[in-house]
């Protein structure tokens, strides 16, 4: 895979040739994989699904802002497209900012896109509650959620004592998956109160990391905002069903010597309240977004080199890494849920006296319990 991705760059590095005189003797804008793959990839204010030669086709969203002293603002993200969704750099509307390589959008009551992000013009504190297109993704995937489980769930109702039916019968064997594979192996005794939390974690990662491959969709789960979220409330799971064992293993670690505990403390907390949380909000977040990045990257070569050789190549390989994802999709759904069951069976597992006390102990005549003379 390192190889790959640096071939992939490699190749993109030779974009400043694919520019070609115009018949004025000018050159062209070169074309930018860089900047086409980050706005694919990234949050936006508006919706852009594909374009034509010569029309951009765009869902505008609303912008909510709210400045101290001049009160909330409501309005379409259409009134700062440049040039009404045209994103043409010589656009009279698009200027670039001092001092720097980015453009600028038009304003509006005082307000601008500025790298994608909402701004004042007079570099003034804004709040910025915009519904943008991951929030639209979101809410989508909740309702999509909704409907499939409430049919699911109409289907148990239905087909009850029967052999399940339509939607059912699909999902019924991932559901058992994860209660017998998951929650029980790993939490225990205890699972059923964090199977609903499991399933809802697995599907909705699941779910739109499919959704995060279909044309014009948000990167949802690629998104480290939303894969943090994931993982802040997992630990607060964690943290609140802990029980006074696993707590002790923190403050007082067992074979530990006292004079080590000084380091062992601040490792074990670490652990729990940075690792653990980071490690699942990473992982999660640059398996999705490396594979959105890698076929991008493939199908960048096809305007790089502007040459139709290099198309059956490029949407070959792109082809073969789009399906690599549908696998990758269910598997990142797996391991944040199994790591997160891992994490709350370590909070909730019981201290066994049992085995220690046998230790001590061994069993005499008629089942007569008696001191182990050894110790």
């Amino acid at each position: 895979m390192k190889r790959l991705l640096t071939l992939i760059f490699c190749l993109c590095t030779f974009a400043g040739f694919a520019a070609e005189p115009t018949e004025g003797g000018k050159k062209e804008e070169a074309f930018n994989p860089g900047e086409m793959i980050m706005h694919h990839i990234g949050d936006s204010h508006e919706w852009h699904w594909f374009s034509t030669d010569n029309n951009h086709f765009t869902s505008y969203l609303p912008i909510i802002a709210y400045r101290p002293g001049k009160g909330l603002s409501v309005f379409s993200s259409k009134k700062l497209a440049a040039e009404s969704n045209l994103a043409d750099e010589e656009s009279p509307s698009r200027k670039r900012a001092a001092g720097g390589s980015h453009f600028e959008g038009p304003e509006y009551d005082g307000l601008m896109l500025r790298e994608g992000k909402l701004v004042t013009t007079d570099g003034s504190k804004v709040y910025d509650f915009s519904i943008t297109k991951n929030a639209v993704a979101l809410l989508g995937s909740a309702v999509l959620m909704l409907v499939v489980f409430t049919s699911v769930a109409a289907g148990y109702k239905k087909n009850q004592g029967r052999a399940p039916k339509g939607m059912q019968s699909f999902f019924e064997p991932i559901i058992v998956f994860i209660r017998d594979e998951v929650a029980k192996k790993s939490i225990g005794p205890k699972y059923e109160r964090y199977m609903p939390y499991l399933l809802t974690v697995f599907f909705f990662i699941w779910f739109n990391n499919l959704l995060g491959l279909t044309p014009g969709a948000a990167n949802l789960t690629g998104n480290i905002a939303v894969t943090a979220t994931l993982a802040i409330i997992t630990l607060l799971i964690t943290l609140f069903s802990a029980n006074k064992n696993y707590w002790g293993h923190i403050f007082n670690t067992p074979g530990v010597p006292k004079p080590l505990l000084i380091i062992m403390i601040p490792v074990e907390l670490i652990g729990a309240f940075l690792v653990k949380p980071v490690s699942l909000t990473i992982r999660l977040f640059a398996n999705i977004t490396a594979g959105h990045i890698v076929i991008l990257s493939f199908i960048s070569l096809i305007f790089i080199f502007r040459s139709a050789a290099v198309a059956p190549v490029s949407l070959a390989f792109g082809l073969f890494i789009n399906v690599l994802e549908l696998l990758v999709a269910i598997l990142q759904a797996y391991i944040f849920t199994l790591l997160t069951a891992m994490y709350i069976g370590g909070a909730v597992e019981e201290h066994h006296h049992d085995e220690e006390h046998s230790l001590d102990m061994q069993t005499g005549p008629a089942g007569a319990v008696i001191p182990n003379p050894a110790h």
